[in-house]
């Protein structure tokens, strides 16, 4: 029988440590490691375009990337191991400390016998930013501010726009790519009225300041206004959807997803033609919006432009051009005569409309992707959101630079304020929801668990500051709508 050298068993050891640390999460069987390692033989036997000294290089410079975050992952546990045994020994002193407290002078100890640059960023990083990482596992805490109260189903498409309406009663409306939009009982979740009069996906839908009216934009390159008259239902007992088992996440496929015909969108009362349709575009028209008062109302579209008209004549006032590529998103300013619109040529512009003779506009330029979403808050703050996975806050009386910026994981889409509260809520591509103040700092995720959340993409967020029951709504393509209650003075006590 051949005996093992003893350089290869410690190779084989070796190999056999960094196994253990990758399958620490999720293990998989023997037979599946044999079809990845048989994989990746096929690969490396395939003929490669690149030279043999370039993907020689390349294949040594990613196994010491690999090896300096095997190693970087090993002194984390170490760390970790050091806060459990200091706690431990300072116990019955009552007294305890996280990876915040550790000695400075350690780190950098640790920090210097690396002779990777790369390592020595990462570990710096690490010591900036433990005590957000071990104060970052509040899931009890999270799940009771933040409660899914109500889920809206009927649709048979991606959701991309939620809305609320500004008067009485007070429902909220859906935007979808199955060329409807639904207004919803917010308490029972009861589908109230469907509007069918476009041809091409709902993008956006907007209710008006004081009338029962309603502005949605659509990929028909039109824009409408339609009129609907609701009959709020008996309130009906809320199913506790709360009552799950941890915050394990799982991957959904398309068969998990509603089928769009949960709760009978199809028998409710339906308006198949707009009081008016706005009709200047010349592709599909993503996103419009009410001008205070409502007597015009302003679109963009991915033509380059937007347009603002008047409402009662369905005259095309002005044509809103200087963007380079298609805009994504327009909004107005709650009390004054402001446009912001956003576009995927990296920037977004400010649209000066209260003085009649002048209209000006100025172009900020502060992100390095699509801007997705432009948003008016509270005074003189703007709040922009984009596809290079970043959130910034702008003042409008200094533009240079932003005030607040906030960096996430996954790209960025509609966003919306809670303007009593300044909290910002996004909705992500990775289908999380997070909760941000106005400075910056996080303050809770909605949960996300196998039972209640988003399963694919969240669209767009919208806040509902004086509802009793749902305060932020929530929409994604796995074609539903979600309510939330937020516990905000408990969130911000949090804070």
């Amino acid at each position: 029988m051949p005996i093992e050298s003893g350089s290869c068993a410690s190779a084989r050891q070796a190999k056999q440590k960094r196994k253990s640390h990758s399958l620490s999460i999720r293990r998989t069987n023997s037979s599946e490691q044999e079809r990845a390692g048989l994989h990746r033989d096929m690969l490396e036997g395939q003929d490669s375009k690149l030279p043999s000294a370039v993907r020689n290089t390349l294949l040594e410079l990613f196994g010491q990337i690999e090896r300096e975050f095997e190693n970087l992952y090993i002194e984390n546990l170490e760390l970790r191991r050091e806060i459990d045994t200091l706690n431990e020994r300072l116990a019955g002193e009552g007294q305890t400390i996280d990876g915040a407290e550790l000695s400075k002078g350690q780190l950098k100890t640790k920090a210097s016998h690396s002779t990777s640059q790369l390592s020595q960023k990462l570990k710096t990083t690490y010591k900036a930013s433990t005590s957000k990482i071990v104060s970052s596992f509040k899931t009890t805490t999270s799940r009771a501010i933040c409660q899914l109260v109500k889920e809206y189903v009927g649709h048979r498409d991606g959701i991309w726009d939620v809305s609320v309406a500004k008067t009485q009663p007070v429902v909220l409306g859906t935007a979808s790519a199955d060329h409807t939009a639904l207004l919803w009982s917010i308490e029972t979740g009861k589908c109230l009225v469907k509007y069918v009069g476009h041809v091409g996906s709902v993008n956006s839908i907007k209710f008006h300041p004081t009338e029962q009216v309603a502005l949605t934009a659509s990929g028909d390159q039109t824009a409408h206004i339609w009129r609907y008259i609701v009959q709020l239902p008996a309130p009906q007992p809320t199913a506790d959807c709360n009552q799950v088992s941890g915050e394990d996440e799982v991957e959904f496929s398309d068969k998990d997803e509603p089928d769009g015909d949960g709760d009978g969108s199809s028998d409710c009362p339906t308006v198949r033609a707009p009081l008016t349709s706005l009709k200047s575009h010349q592709g599909v028209v993503i996103a419009a919006d009410w001008l205070v008062g409502g007597k015009q109302a302003v679109t963009a579209s991915w033509d380059r432009t937007a347009n603002l008209y008047d409402v009662e004549t369905s005259e095309l006032v002005h044509s809103l051009t200087g963007h380079d590529q298609e805009l994504t998103h327009c909004c107005t300013h709650p009390t004054q005569r402001l446009v912001v619109t956003s576009s995927r040529d990296t920037t977004f512009r400010l649209w000066d409309f209260r003085d009649p003779s002048i209209h000006s506009v100025n172009v900020f330029q502060g992100h390095t992707d699509t801007v997705t979403s432009a948003v008016f808050t509270v005074g003189d703050n703007v709040v922009s959101g984009s596809d290079d996975r970043t959130v910034k806050v702008w003042d409008l009386k200094n533009m240079r630079s932003p005030i607040a910026t906030i960096r996430t994981d996954s790209a960025v889409n509609r966003i919306s304020v809670c303007v009593g509260q300044r909290i910002i809520a996004l909705p992500h591509d990775n289908r999380q929801v997070r909760l941000f103040d106005m400075s910056g700092v996080r303050l809770a995720r909605l949960p996300r668990s196998n039972r209640q959340g988003h399963r694919r993409m969240v669209c767009c967020s919208a806040w509902c500051e004086d509802h009793p029951i749902c305060n932020l709504f929530t929409c994604g393509f796995d074609r539903q709508a979600i309510g939330w209650n937020i516990n905000i003075p408990a969130l911000l006590q949090e804070k």
